[in-house]
């Protein structure tokens, strides 16, 4: 009986914040752009009106479109390899999406188990697990992300694996926190005096109930995530050429900068506008279903 009036209760209270955050007219046209980029990555190779990765030295270092000796069919200009830009951008999303979703998504399910088995265990566990939490934190996240490329070398898979290595941490400290503050609330302690398991109540009483801060937290780190990524591209130490990435276009584009200041602004302003839509679109996320910002 209480779980069908429970159920009820939350779908009350999800359509209650999600309605929050629709009436949220600047998160929600964040939302809306974020969405643009997803679908302008998933259709890359229908929406991009040239090869990105074809190279024209007669059209090197030429202008936009709306530039004297520009041409619409290469909407921003040419590369020095004379190369479409505005190609290069559409497919370029694709790593920067594709490298943020993937890290996130890895690290998020590492915090949350790290996070639950230190604040519902405590113990030697909970000292272990803050140690190398405490540890990975001292690290400048970009210099330790520097440092395992040099190590591993640059490739997709390894930017992947640099990036999730610290950035689990954070979802951790936030989950840990969450289950510090519910582990001696009274439907866990109800289900420890049902004898039910540790990994029970983790997943099934504990996990539930913390789960929206979580996803807030990680969505706002997203944002984070793209940036290092095309700095690591942008210092040749994440995808390599000829493969398309934002950060590597960015520094493609220094040696011409006041020539043809094209080839770096573009790909620039794609990492500033997607970065700011999901910063805008979380904290709206943030503002809707983190019951602290209700109060």
């Amino acid at each position: 009986m209480s779980m069908a009036a429970a159920t009820p209760a939350a779908d009350t209270i999800f359509r209650r914040n999600l309605a929050s955050f629709m009436a949220n007219r600047l998160a929600m046209a964040a939302a809306v752009v974020v969405v643009l980029f997803v679908v302008m990555a998933a259709f890359a190779p229908w929406l991009a009106p040239q090869d990105p990765y074809e190279t024209d030295l007669f059209r090197r270092l030429q202008p936009p479109a709306w530039v004297e000796g520009g041409e619409w069919g290469f909407l921003l200009g040419c590369d020095a390899l004379g190369r479409d830009i505005f190609s290069r951008i559409i497919y370029g999303a694709r790593i920067s999406i594709f490298v943020g979703v993937t890290v996130i998504v890895l690290a998020t399910g590492i915090g949350i188990i790290a996070g639950l088995a230190s604040g519902y265990l405590r113990g030697w566990v909970d000292v272990i697990i803050s140690r190398i939490v405490d540890i990975l934190l001292g690290f400048p996240y970009l210099i330790f992300a520097i440092g395992l490329m040099a190590m591993m070398g640059p490739g997709l898979g390894n930017i992947i694996l640099a990036l999730a290595y610290k950035e689990w941490v954070i979802p951790a400290r936030v989950v840990r926190g969450e289950t510090l503050a519910v582990r001696e609330l009274e439907y866990v302690e109800a289900a420890r005096a049902l004898g039910a398991s540790p990994r029970h109540i983790m997943l099934r009483e504990i996990l539930p109930n913390i789960l929206s801060p979580v996803v807030v937290v990680s969505t706002i780190r997203m944002a984070n995530v793209i940036i290092l990524e095309a700095s690591l591209s942008f210092l040749g130490l994440g995808v390599q050429p000829p493969m398309a990435s934002w950060g590597s276009m960015v520094s493609d584009g220094r040696a011409f900068i006041l020539e043809a200041w094209w080839v770096s602004t573009f790909p620039g302003l794609a990492i500033l506008l997607l970065v700011l839509a999901i910063n805008v679109a979380s904290q709206g996320l943030r503002d809707a279903f983190d019951p602290r910002f209700h109060e």
